[in-house]
């Protein structure tokens, strides 16, 4: 094959490339646009459970004077001291990573992340346990010698995170009644612009104390968006424990929904920066090997003219 024949083959590959990267482009910015939009659909969703958690921390405060119930503190860890310091004191974490490739350092970022935060809280590894969301982030982490006890697929579409938010939710359950967990932390990349994210944690359990309280105190005309002139609460009629565990699942489901919004957003704003670093480079070569074919092909065109020319005079 001639130099000119493996340069065009070279451009040929470098057009072709090109083009799947622009396409790669577009994909991930509908994805961090359509991502970033059922995160920001959350935020009525939330205003409503905490509206509920309003009615209900006030009806238990006004009725028992403790602002919360046996049964509650038990399976919400409310009366758990917030933040826990004791090292010993079993802790479960959860890690948002990717499932695909060619999102640059978004999985090194958050595992380093992560891993410096784990390394803070001084927990012994019997005491730690680890999910992973996305198989590409558990390299990372078991290099650094942390034992993923169980590694969930990172959801490759809306349609699926609410399933697998269901699902973590059963093991986060299980998690606290079998290994009598007490904190739980998320750790996920935030996106922070169109190409740039930033790691983020978020504890998951205990409850914030000052935001129940926060919530408790709030009047209701504040709380209320529906009914902005009504100063009467709704009531309820069941069980005021049943009522705020139910409350407090989808709130869970809310921080665990947001989190893998947020993380596909933070992912797919990577992937977008490495398009962008991808198609400048290819850019650059693609200039390069037109640049080498141009000169090539003048060459061989010179080159068979003097062979034109030369002939012509040795005939005459």
């Amino acid at each position: 094959m001639s130099s000119i024949e493996l340069l065009q083959r070279q451009i040929n590959t470098a057009q072709e490339l090109q083009a799947v990267v622009k396409m790669m482009k577009v994909l991930a910015a509908l994805n961090i646009h359509q991502y970033e939009q059922a995160v920001t659909s959350l935020a009525e969703y939330n205003h409503t459970i905490e509206m509920g958690l309003h009615v209900v921390l006030k009806a238990i405060h006004e009725r028992q004077g403790a602002g919360r119930t046996e049964q509650g503190r038990q399976i919400w860890g409310l009366d758990t001291p917030a933040p826990c310091p004791l090292p010993s004191a079993s802790c479960g974490v959860i890690i948002f990573g990717s499932e695909q490739g060619m999102c640059g350092q978004f999985n090194e970022q958050i595992s380093r992340y992560a891993i410096a935060e784990l390394e803070k809280l001084n927990i012994s590894p019997e005491h730690l346990a680890i999910f992973a969301v996305g198989s590409r982030i558990i390299s990372h982490l078991e290099t650094a010698g942390y034992a993923i006890e169980q590694t969930f697929p990172m959801a490759g579409s809306l349609t699926e995170i609410t399933s697998m938010v269901q699902e973590i939710l059963l093991h986060i359950a299980e998690w606290r009644d079998s290994k009598q967990i007490v904190r739980i932390f998320l750790f996920y990349n935030h996106l922070h612009s169109n190409t740039l994210c930033e790691p983020y944690k978020l504890q998951l359990l205990p409850l914030d104390r000052a935001w129940l309280q926060h919530i408790e105190n709030e009047t209701w005309p504040e709380v209320s968006a529906v009914e902005p002139r009504s100063r009467t609460l709704p009531t309820f009629t069941m069980p005021s424990d049943t009522l705020v565990a139910s409350l407090l699942r989808q709130y869970f489901f809310i921080l665990l929904y947001r989190a893998f919004g947020e993380s596909l957003a933070g992912e797919n704003a990577s992937r977008l920066a490495s398009m962008q670093v991808a198609e400048k480079n290819i850019a650059e070569r693609l200039t390069e090997f037109t640049g080498q074919f141009q000169q090539q092909r003048q060459t061989a065109i010179t080159d068979e003219l003097l062979e034109i020319t030369s002939a012509f005079e040795l005939s005459h």
